[in-house]
Parts: C-alpha cells; structure tokens; sequence
C-alpha cells in the first residue's frame, strides 16, 4: 500500500469517527458561557426537573429575567399533570421563579396556571407552587431528576374521565344480609 492510500484510509475513518461521535452524543443548551439552564437553576436554589429535557435555548439577563425556548409543547406527569409551552418566561431570584408564564398544572378538568415556584430556604424537601390564590407544597424528590416530555396529555385527560365515569361494581358482588 502507497502512503497516500494509507493515508486517505486515515482520513476516511477519522471523518466518520467525527460524525459518529457528533451524532450521538447528547448535547445540553447552554448560553455563550457554555452554562446550561439546569445548572443556573441549581445555582439559584432550584431543583434541575423543574423544565424538561427538550430546552432548545435560554436567556437570562442581570435582573434574573429569563426566557426559555422549548423544541415543542410539552406534558410531564409529576403529582399532576404539568403542561410547558414552547416559551416560558419569568423571573429567576434565589430560591423562586417569579411572574412564570408558560407552565401550568391540571386539576381534575381544569388547567391553572403555575405563576410562581418557589423552595425554602435554606433549600429543604418541599417546593411550593403558586397556583391563582393556592399554594401547593410538594416534595421536592420529584423534582431533582430531569424528565422527557410524555405525549400529549390527551392519554391523563381521558383517565380522568374513565374515573368519573367508572361504573360502581356489581350488586351480586355485595354480600347482602338476609333476614326473615
């Protein structure tokens, strides 16, 4: 073998060890610092679970204002059904996210809208979501983990229905009392 063929050979499988290296790995939104928004979100106090794994992109500026940009709409079942718009926006201070849009949670039928989260401090197991006029505490184990998206939320919207509607079980499987 001539050396230009060894190296052409050396080429070829240098290329594709590149592609294939790229390709798999799993890449992490992070600004031009190279910070991702999990990690600002633990530098602040907050669990990383509290957004999906499908950000696409953020900013934060001094003040703690931030947008979030997801790849798509997205359902995550926590203690309740959880629902994040591709765009989410609030105001990180330590240990809260303030003014939230984007996020909110399913109560039986009813979709509210999350607008504050928030920990104590200093950072204990409960987390607290501010809910219209309703704090929720929480614990915040279901929190630490980062979760994929889950469908559409169509699926935890028609078991709530077959709930409601479940049909009560049979008489002939009630012990009756038989008296004379």
């Amino acid at each position: 073998m001539n050396q230009s063929s060894k190296f052409l050979i050396f080429l070829i499988t240098f290329y594709s060890f590149c592609v294939i290296s790229s390709s798999t790995a799993a890449v992490l939104p992070s600004n031009s610092n190279g910070t991702t928004v999990y990690k600002i979100l633990n530098e602040f106090g907050l669990p990383s679970g509290l957004l999906p794994n499908s950000v696409k992109n953020f900013s934060i500026d001094e003040d703690g204002k931030f947008i979030v940009e997801l790849k798509d709409k997205c359902y995550i079942e926590f203690s309740y059904l959880t629902y994040y718009d591709r765009v989410i926006t609030g105001v990180l201070k330590y240990g809260s996210i303030r003014n939230l849009k984007g996020i909110q949670v399913r109560k039986f039928l009813v979709w509210l809208d999350v607008d504050e989260i928030r920990v104590d401090l200093p950072p204990a197991n409960f987390i607290y979501f501010h809910v219209g006029w309703i704090n929720k505490k929480l614990e915040v184990k279901q929190f630490q983990k980062i979760h994929s998206c889950q469908g559409d939320g169509v699926s935890s919207i028609q078991r709530v229905w077959f709930d409601l509607l479940e049909v009560p079980a049979p008489m002939r499987e009630i012990p009756i009392l038989l008296t004379e």
